[in-house]
């Protein structure tokens, strides 16, 4: 019975009966050779060394880098996978092309990669990092992507560039330089968790990517966090955006999404910036030391903004309309640092509403040359009017309950890829 058994298994899985792993020196041509002769379920393992490129993998193999650096010599991809089920690991990936019309990379998986992985590899000074171009249920972890700096950053090739390819994770990576840490367009329920990105134009760039989770991830220093344009259905969890230039994260054209738990420090222009987004909600997120806390504009609405914290941002809203929009929850609304209000009842609820703009603030959006008469009496007496009677506000955001202590959020720690 046991023979019989054994048999069925060959028959039924005649690819993995011939699976052998293989030691491939670094000679001229040898790792070209191995892949030929390769069968599916083979392991090749690379000696210490430097290995030509580009080349083309046809067969489900692991490559096992073991240090290995593959040379791609300025031509196209320097790996072009073409078979399902492939995996790459402990390699470094350097040589890409600076053509084909922007996709030259260190790793282009092509429609036929299938449950490619991607792991642990140092993938420095190609174009693009790695390109992810129409197979399923790809993972890319833990590898150490460098991009190029010998160009202007928008003439740069993206870390991981994601096209039509449901089902990809990419995780753990380490991104810096080139253009956008992770850009995908056209693809859906993916997820980019514990990633740290720098140096970028942005760390998260979706365009049309639905069902997706972005969780963990650590921006710092680039131009602008986590731009989510074009989807719904995203969730948007415990990050950080550290010093990123313009936005911490935007949302364009963005519906019935989760944005949740992050923490917006130190950055430029806008911690948030939401454009003719709706139906999104807003929790238990710290925006802090922004010229803006949150930009709302474009008509963007039925949006939920509870339990977040408004940390000495110049402006904490930004919010142009003539309808008063309430920024509170079944009696929670939100922390606001410049709300000096008494809370009597030890509820944890200031006892007076929040309206963080008033006419003038409307005023100097539309005519910035105003600000010369900030000081001014007439201006005094504008403002203390409206604080003394609510009726004058023009309308715009209030706060109903707003709170007396921020929210507590628990944000990633970055550990160096070894």
């Amino acid at each position: 019975m046991l023979r019989r058994l054994f048999l069925l298994t060959l028959l039924t899985f005649p690819a993995l009966a011939g699976a052998v792993e293989r030691v491939v020196p670094a000679a001229d041509g040898a790792l070209a050779a191995a892949l030929k002769t390769a069968q599916a379920g083979d392991v090749l393992r690379l000696s210490k060394g430097i290995y030509a490129g580009p080349l083309a993998i046809d067969v489900s193999v692991t490559i096992d880098g073991n240090g290995a650096t593959i040379d791609g010599q300025g031509v196209g991809s320097v790996i072009t996978v073409n078979a399902p089920d492939v995996t790459l690991r402990g390699l470094t990936i350097v040589g890409s092309g600076s053509a084909g019309d922007g996709l030259d990379a260190g790793v282009t998986l092509t429609k036929r990669a299938d449950r490619a992985v991607v792991a642990g590899n140092r993938v420095l000074g190609n174009l693009v990092g790695i390109d992810v171009h129409g197979p399923a249920g790809v993972l890319v972890q833990g590898n150490i992507i460098q991009g190029r700096q010998d160009r202007r950053m928008n003439d740069r090739g993206n870390g991981v560039y994601i096209w039509n390819a449901p089902g990809t994770k990419v995780i753990g990576n380490d991104v810096r330089w080139g253009r956008d840490g992770v850009f995908v367009n056209t693809s859906a329920n993916m997820e980019f968790t514990g990633n740290r990105f720098r140096d970028l134009r942005f760390a998260v760039h979706y365009m049309y990517a639905n069902d997706s989770v972005v969780s963990g991830n650590i921006s710092t220093g680039n131009h602008l966090g986590y731009a989510v344009m074009y989807s719904d259905n995203v969730k948007i969890e415990g990050n950080i955006s550290s010093g990123d230039r313009d936005h911490g994260i935007m949302m364009n054209y963005t519906n019935k999404s989760l944005v949740s738990g992050n923490r917006i420090e130190n950055g430029g222009k806008k911690c948030v910036f939401i454009y003719n987004a709706h139906k999104n909600r807003f929790q238990g997120n710290s925006f802090e030391a922004c010229d803006i806390g949150i930009h709302f504009t474009a008509g963007s609405e039925r949006n939920e903004i509870q339990g977040n914290a408004f940390i000495a941002n110049r402006t904490q809203v930004k919010y142009v309309g003539s309808k008063w929009v309430d920024w509170s929850v079944d009696g929670r609304g939100n922390y606001w640092s410049d709300h000096g209000a008494f809370d009597l009842d030890g509820n944890g609820i200031a006892d007076a509403a929040y309206r963080p703009n008033d006419i003038m603030d409307h005023v100097l959006w539309t005519q910035p040359a105003a600000k010369s008469l900030l000081g001014s009496p007439a201006v005094q007496l504008i403002r203390w009017s409206q604080s003394a009677f609510p009726a004058l506000l023009p309308g715009g955001v209030i706060d109903r309950a707003p709170l007396m202590r921020p929210p507590v959020s628990q944000t990633p720690v970055w550990k160096e890829i070894q």
